[in-house]
């Protein structure tokens, strides 16, 4: 893949992660951290795991064999605890009474660039 490609394919995902973040709050009732780089930094890893690895793995967890854990799927987003338990370790999706739970359930393609600006 070219710098080029990669750089499209990575546009494309992040706005598809972006969007299934929006639509996955809204059906299970949770909200975005109230420090929105949080969940921009995490849309934009789970988006480059999209491109490399095919599926979006969970950015915020050690792997010893990424595309093993990818093909395993319990860590691909959204993982088996959050699926099963509303519990997001990334602080992705949180419930309200968490304490760093926000009011935001939508942010933007561009809210996701702005703010992971200069990480990763």
């Amino acid at each position: 893949m070219t710098p080029e490609e990669r750089e499209v394919a990575l546009e494309k995902a992040t706005k598809a992660m972006t969007a299934f973040s929006n639509k996955y709050i809204t059906k299970t009732g949770t909200t975005y951290c109230e420090d929105l780089t949080v969940p921009a930094v995490v849309i934009k890893g789970l988006a480059e795991h999209k491109v490399t690895l095919g599926t979006p793995l969970c950015p915020c967890r050690y792997y010893e064999d990424k595309e093993k854990a990818a093909k395993e799927g319990f860590w691909n987003c959204p993982c088996v605890p959050m699926r099963e338990r509303h519990e997001c370790h990334c602080m992705l999706f949180l419930k309200p009474e968490n304490d760093f739970a926000g009011t935001e359930t939508t942010m933007t393609y561009d809210d996701v660039v702005a703010k992971s600006s200069g990480m990763g």
